[in-house]
């Protein structure tokens, strides 16, 4: 196992976003689309905060149905993203060892970090890229 490879190795580069103006029946969309548990919330290339896809049970019964065009739009309209996503994020750069991300993630209770550069969010990293990493090694 290489002991200093970057980040930037495992990470998710085509980040699918949102912005502050969307609204959480899109995310809601966006998730399950996709099959994906985190969504950086951007302006501009610029990260402001995270959604997760537990953010969303929390407030709804977005889980009780595969039907992704089926939600609780009353509920999800009663908030916005920057209501239900995470404000204050720890962020790593492409540079930052795997090692480094695995020691951030297993002392946090979250399991995706934002990758920037230069204030500019260039992927995202989860456990399950960390998991698949060190899946290879064996």
């Amino acid at each position: 196992m290489k002991r200093r490879t970057p980040v930037s190795e495992i990470m998710s580069k085509e980040v699918i976003a949102l912005s502050r103006a969307d609204d959480l029946e899109r995310a809601e969309m966006l998730f399950k689309r996709h099959n994906i548990r985190h969504i950086p919330v951007v302006t501009g290339e610029s990260i402001i905060g995270m959604l997760s896809y537990s953010d969303l049970l929390r407030i709804s019964f977005a889980d009780a149905t595969n039907d992704e065009y089926n939600v609780d739009s009353v509920v999800y309209n009663m908030f916005t993203i920057e209501q239900v996503m995470t404000k204050n994020l720890i962020n790593v750069t492409s540079e930052t060892t795997i090692k480094e991300v695995a020691e951030i993630l297993a002392e946090n209770e979250f399991h995706a970090l934002p990758v920037v550069d230069d204030s500019i969010l260039v992927g995202i990293v989860t456990t399950t890229d960390l998991i698949k990493y060190l899946l290879k090694q064996f």
